[in-house]
């Protein structure tokens, strides 16, 4: 028996010397094999995966194809209990969240009708609280199921593009999601990784204040590399980035990779793998890719280093971060691991030589330079906002210029979007208005043809009258209620902001429904209902006096399906639309059903 171990040891020992040098980085995987069953009664294929890359997130389960159809039925993949429901207009659309007794949760979204018993009990949930977007929890035993019951039909509700449904495994715990391909599930996937290029930076400078050099690379003896197979480097301090995607057996998707490992001489210095990701910080995903690359119009490229403000991070390192610095004027190899979740990998390989003359110099700091990690602060007579310690991915040179309007308040160009913020930041900008409006200005972030708008705080204590300005005379037609103050929103993407008033309420109108209708035909009642600063804060429907449940899929029309709710004859329905500083709508309909 003795022996047997001892054999056992020396057998472990020496797989564990064989396996691929990037196991130092990356701790293998122990989640359980098979548990799971495939949570839709369709064709067993995906049409996205975990951790492809998504705007300002990462795709955070396995799309589950549905036979280009809607409808189909959705089962519980392990035993256990329905624990939440979730309804919202975009995001997951109708969901279901199912806890297992091995401590790890399912989630099924996009989803269309539930079966009954939860249909009923949602409904009646939804009538209590007077809301048709709810989060419940449920509580554990209401509603338990068994591996492979019916749960739901398949849909494309909320944020899907398309008929299919969208599935997770997640920590239970800790709520982070985990790569579902890693549980065995029977997707046949024998295709390593194809690589499309690789981006080099030069790591003396922000990557924001720089174009990468790209090469396109091509595969020769089953190893990629670039043309000539050597690259001299902008400077001898350099990082990299690749376009990389997995495919699947008998699929032309373009996924994303599950891992990435760069080494020098054949040392690993730096990697990343994407597994466990909460929401919290799926947004990382662009410390990740170079965004701005991305936000030009370019190709997702992803960083195999590390950004300096990128914490709690995907990627491991040999304490470089990836960031690689060459002190000789000789060839250095490198080389770039690519690797699916079925462990199929592809490598990228060539050499690289320092430029003849190290160009070791300071970044280029203006007096408004801002860094991550620390606390950045602009401000001047019009505008002041700060951002906090964990908003930066990198360094940059931050841009403020004032573009004058036909009224009172500027346009202020905060930098511009091709920087990408991990959080929201408060922005004060000094406003000229009436002092009644105060509770009617918004604050617009706009770049191009894109526009956002939020509800602007008013700042108590800042009002001053302009007959005491110097300049008065030059506005004094605006009228003597015309004051000056702070307004706050909060924003998190740069770009150029600028106060207004907003006093126009929200538009409703129906479709395909009048006032007087026999309705007695219909199988719903719809209405668009649009505002001008986009944002409807709420809509009530009331009928007869009572709340009427009606939907908000992709938040475009709202939707009542006629049920048992209204009964046959005369009614009176009310239609309430307010916007998010305060402007409301009323319109009232009589009907006979």
């Amino acid at each position: 028996m003795i022996q047997n171990r001892r054999l056992y040891f020396l057998i472990s020992i020496l797989l564990f010397s064989i396996q691929p040098v990037s196991a130092q980085f990356f701790t293998s995987k122990s989640y359980p094999q098979n548990y799971f069953t495939w949570p839709v009664k369709a064709t067993i294929a995906i049409v996205a995966n975990f951790g492809e890359l998504r705007p300002n997130h990462y795709h955070m389960g396995l799309d589950c194809r549905t036979d280009q159809k809607v409808n189909m039925p959705v089962v519980a993949a392990a035993d256990g209990y329905i624990a939440k429901v979730k309804i919202e207009p975009f995001g997951f659309g109708r969901c279901i969240y199912i806890n297992h007794p091995n401590g790890l949760t399912t989630v099924y979204a996009h989803l269309n009708n539930f079966n009954d018993a939860l249909e009923k009990y949602v409904t009646e949930q939804q009538y209590l609280l007077k809301k048709w977007a709810v989060f419940l929890n449920i509580p554990a035993g209401m509603f338990p199921v068994k591996k492979g019951e019916f749960i739901a039909f398949s849909g494309t509700t909320g944020g899907s593009q398309g008929p299919h449904t969208h599935f997770e495994i997640r920590d239970t715990k800790t709520d982070k999601v985990l790569n579902a391909l890693l549980f065995g599930m029977p997707i046949k996937d024998n295709i390593p990784p194809d690589v499309l290029r690789v981006a080099v930076y030069d790591r003396y400078k922000s990557t924001y204040e720089q174009t990468p050099k790209i090469f396109l690379v091509k595969k020769i003896n089953n190893v990629y590399t670039i043309a000539g197979g050597k690259m001299v480097l902008p400077s001898n301090k350099v990082s990299f980035a690749i376009t990389s995607f997995d495919r699947y057996s008998g699929s032309t998707n373009h996924n994303g990779i599950f891992q990435a490992v760069i080494y020098t001489d054949d040392k690993p210095v730096c990697g990343f793998q994407l597994d466990s990701i909460s929401y919290d910080e799926t947004r990382y995903v662009n410390a990740n890719i170079d965004y701005k690359t991305k936000a030009n119009g370019g190709p997702y490229l992803q960083h195999v280093s590390r950004l300096p403000g990128y914490i709690n991070s995907v990627y491991q390192s040999d304490g470089s971060d990836g960031v690689i610095t060459l002190n000789d004027k000789e060839p250095h190899q490198i080389k770039i691991e690519v690797t699916d979740a079925n462990k199929n990998t592809s490598v990228l390989q060539f050499s690289v030589v320092a430029p003849e003359k190290n160009l070791e110099y300071a970044a280029n700091k203006s007096n408004t330079f801002f860094a991550p990690g620390e606390v950045n602060v602009f401000e001047n007579e019009q505008v002041r906002f700060y951002l906090p310690e964990n908003a930066l991915y990198d360094s940059f040179n931050f841009i403020y210029k004032e573009i004058p309007t036909l009224g009172l308040n500027k346009i202020y160009q905060l930098h511009h979007p091709s920087v990408p913020l991990q959080t929201y930041f408060d922005i004060q900008i000094k406003g000229y208005f009436d002092l009644a409006d105060t509770g009617k200005i918004v604050m617009e972030r706009s770049y191009g043809a894109k526009k956002d708008y939020a509800k602007a705080q008013y700042q108590p204590g800042g009002w001053t009258n302009l007959n005491n300005l110097v300049n008065f005379q030059s506005i004094k037609n605006t009228g003597n209620n015309v004051l000056q103050s702070w307004y706050k929103a909060s924003f998190r993407e740069f770009g150029n902001f600028q106060l207004m008033v907003d006093k126009t309420p929200p538009e409703i109108r129906p479709i395909g429904f009048y006032d007087g209708i026999n309705a007695s035909k219909l199988s719903r009642i719809v209405f668009a209902v649009t505002d001008n600063t986009e944002e409807i804060q709420k809509f009530t429907a009331l009928l007869d006096g009572n709340w009427l449940r009606f939907s908000n899929d992709k938040a475009k029309n709202f939707i009542y399906n006629f049920d048992e709710h209204c009964t046959p004859g005369p009614h009176e329905l009310k239609i309430i639309a307010e916007d998010q500083v305060g402007n409301i709508a009323e319109k009232i309909y009589h009907f006979t059903r």
